[in-house]
């Protein structure tokens, strides 16, 4: 086993690491939305939501990549969108998808 390294929290002084983080300025805070929670993927070029996962390489080891049927756009950066069950009703909606 390698050797255990102090955290800086402690070394500066800090009670907790939310304590540290806060001193300094980092926070790993996220949105927080009460409910469920339903995520959109869209291309970063065109903007469509037809945007698949690209399935290369080993099996079980994933790229990362994605690419969009519409405009044939590949890469990594992928656009995603949080949106709570009363937006992705009216998102489905705008998209004219039946929801049963």
């Amino acid at each position: 086993m390698g050797k255990l390294a102090t955290p800086d929290w402690i070394k500066e002084g800090f009670d907790s690491p939310a304590d540290w983080e806060k001193a300094h300025g980092k926070s790993k805070k996220k949105k927080t939305v009460e409910g469920k929670t339903f995520k959109i993927r869209k291309c970063p070029k065109c903007g469509s939501n037809k945007v698949h996962v690209v399935l290369t390489g080993e099996e079980g080891k994933g790229t990362g990549e994605w690419e969009c049927k519409k405009c044939k756009w590949h890469g990594k950066n992928i656009e995603e969108d949080e949106l709570t069950e009363d937006e992705f009703m009216k998102y489905l909606d705008e998209q004219g998808e039946e929801v049963a």
